[in-house]
């Protein structure tokens, strides 16, 4: 540990921890963003909404032990423990998916265990979609056509109930999020 631990060394130690996993990686989106502004994102969203501590910083590192899987050097449960404590590396380990697991799998696994998920973690999840619709609405992956972008919104919608209730301005938000969302969908058709 630093000689100092205080909240915001901590928060500036977990973003820079997942700016080095993710330095290579980009969304998908047209636009090509780097990856680490989208967790910088759903960061935010949980600060602005008045999640604890541990949440934010579980949300700069939700991504990196599913996008470090073929690193040399993957991120383990188990280093994020290390670094970052039980509980934080706890929060990672529920937003994080099965890999090993085919998509649609992981996607229904996602609807069906979001009730049962702790309140850090619904809004970390909740969070994490509110910033995915942003992006599918804004700067849709390359090759993905409207009817797929719609199956994702909605998909989103279904993961989202079983997360409200955790935190209502991010219930909020992700509403009209998801609103916004199937508005543009909408329009295109």
């Amino acid at each position: 540990m630093p000689a100092e631990d205080t909240p915001i060394a901590r928060l500036l130690r977990a973003a820079a921890f997942a700016a080095r996993v993710h330095a290579g990686h980009r969304r998908k989106g047209a636009a090509a963003e780097p990856y680490v502004n989208h967790v910088i994102e759903v960061a935010q969203l949980l600060a602005e909404h008045g999640a604890p501590e541990e949440a934010i910083l579980a949300a700069l590192l939700h991504d990196t032990v599913e996008d470090s899987d073929t690193d040399p050097d993957p991120i383990t449960h188990a280093r994020l423990v290390a670094e970052f404590g039980e509980t934080v590396a706890g929060l990672v380990a529920e937003a994080t998916d099965d890999k090993s697991l085919p998509k649609e799998s992981r996607k229904a696994l996602q609807v069906r265990h979001a009730l049962s998920r702790t309140p850090g973690a619904k809004m970390l999840k909740l969070a994490d979609k509110i910033s995915n619709l942003r992006a599918i609405a804004a700067s849709p992956p390359s090759g993905w056509d409207h009817a797929r972008r719609v199956e994702y919104v909605g998909w989103a919608g279904r993961v989202a109930a079983g997360l409200k209730g955790a935190n209502p301005g991010l219930d909020a938000l992700f509403d009209a999020t998801y609103r916004d969302a199937m508005a543009r969908l909408a329009a295109e058709a």
